[in-house]
C-alpha cells in the first residue's frame, strides 16, 4: 500500500533499539512512531542550536536593535 510518508532504513545499536522499544511500549505507540517523534525533537534541538549560534555571533557591544513591531512589519 503506497504511503505519502518517506521511509528511512536505519541501523540501531542494541541499546538504542531497546530504548525505543521501551519508550514505545510505555507510550502505547508503534516503535516507528516513537522513533519519528524522537527524530522530530532532535531536529528542533539542532535548529535551536543553529539559531543560538547565529544570535551569539550577532550579540556584540554596540549592536543595532530593531523593535519586534518593525521587524515583522
Amino acid at each position: 500500500m503506497p504511503t505519502a510518508k518517506t521511509r528511512l532504513n536505519i541501523t540501531l545499536s542494541p541499546d538504542m533499539e531497546t530504548a525505543i522499544r521501551r519508550l514505545a511500549e510505555r507510550d502505547k505507540v508503534p516503535q516507528a512512531s516513537k522513533a519519528a517523534e524522537l527524530l522530530r525533537a532532535a531536529l528542533e534541538i539542532e535548529e535551536d542550536l543553529a539559531w543560538d549560534k547565529l544570535a551569539q555571533k550577532r550579540d556584540k557591544r554596540g549592536a543595532k536593535f530593531t523593535s519586534h513591531k518593525k521587524a515583522w512589519k
